[in-house]
């Protein structure tokens, strides 16, 4: 499989990820790296920080209008860091949260390539200390079956009544 390549990132490989590093970044291993370049990129929005095309490497942001980003790199199996059998889907057991700013063009984004979905749209609030925090979330897998939360903030409220004890 050639290298992968992308107008996204820099002739010279790209940089930093733009909002620093941050202090938890997971490595996913992907069966096939373009396949999930395609997904994370074209579909979900994140951008190419930086690449290393012999290692089969992406290390990739996606930002928020506040400045924060999300981070995620990912890395074509080679069996280096495999500690186990890998057994699709990936990730069993695993779920990762991503927030974004605007929820409905993923989701007409995912509805355009008729990806499926594993949890459709739904608001939520939860209890958080004395208050409550919302989000409206869908949830997906990637093409090696990582579960991802995709979720969009809705504020925070007053615990309803009867909640705090």
């Amino acid at each position: 499989m050639p290298p992968v390549t992308s107008d996204q990132s820099d002739p010279d490989g790209g940089k930093p990820p733009s909002a620093g590093w941050q202090a938890l970044v997971c490595e996913l291993h992907v069966e096939d790296l373009a396949a999930s370049r395609a997904f994370w990129c074209d579909i979900l929005g994140f951008r190419i920080a930086f690449d290393r095309p012999a290692e089969r490497f992406l290390y990739l942001e996606r930002l928020l209008a506040d400045g924060r980003d999300a981070q995620v790199m990912l890395c074509q199996r080679n069996g280096r860091w495999e500690t186990g059998p890998m057994i699709a889907p990936l990730g069993q057991g695993m779920m990762f949260q991503i927030e974004v700013d605007d929820l409905a063009s993923i989701q007409r984004a995912l509805a355009d390539e008729n990806w499926p979905i594993h949890t459709p749209l739904r608001d939520v609030w939860r209890r958080t200390g004395d208050r409550e925090s919302g989000q409206r979330e869908l949830f997906v897998q990637d093409p090696d079956g990582y579960l991802l939360m995709l979720n969009e903030n809705l504020g925070e409220r007053p615990l309803a009544s009867g909640l705090l004890t």
